[in-house]
């Protein structure tokens, strides 16, 4: 591939992929709010409906966020941090290979957040949209 491609559609494709679960997790805790209060409560977890409004929130705005490409290295480290510590949390159950197989996967997001976190959201966003002329020139 050529530099413009992966600098431009790579960066952008790989922020919608990873936003989608954010996204879809999110509105699934909307469409079952009980269930996910009792899954939240049964993981000892206090304050339920507030943690259930925190996962929202930063399951669709920070999704959204980063597929727009805005403020994304800030909402990059905090997707990673809240797929660490979800993962963490709610998968550590590692005897039980589909637990093993959600950790990993929240791992495996955090890695690809730190990524994005690093190198920026490229070129297809609003973030480089934003920047000093200056420095899109560069």
């Amino acid at each position: 591939m050529n530099n413009q491609t992966n600098t431009t559609v790579l960066p952008l494709t790989g922020r919608i992929l990873m936003a989608a679960i954010f996204i879809m997790s999110g509105i699934g805790k909307i469409a079952a709010p009980a269930a996910t209060m009792g899954y939240i409560s049964a993981m000892g977890l206090p304050f339920p409906a507030v943690a259930l409004a925190g996962a929202i929130g930063i399951e669709v705005i920070g999704g959204l966020l980063l597929v727009l490409g805005l403020y994304t290295r800030p909402v990059a480290l905090a997707l990673a941090a809240f797929s660490i510590v979800t993962g963490l949390v709610f998968h550590s159950a590692v005897g039980d290979q589909n637990q093993m197989i959600h950790l990993m996967k929240n791992l495996a997001m955090a890695g690809g957040l730190l990524q994005v976190a690093a190198f920026g959201a490229g070129s297809l966003s609003l973030d480089a949209r934003r920047a000093p002329a200056a420095l899109r020139a560069a």
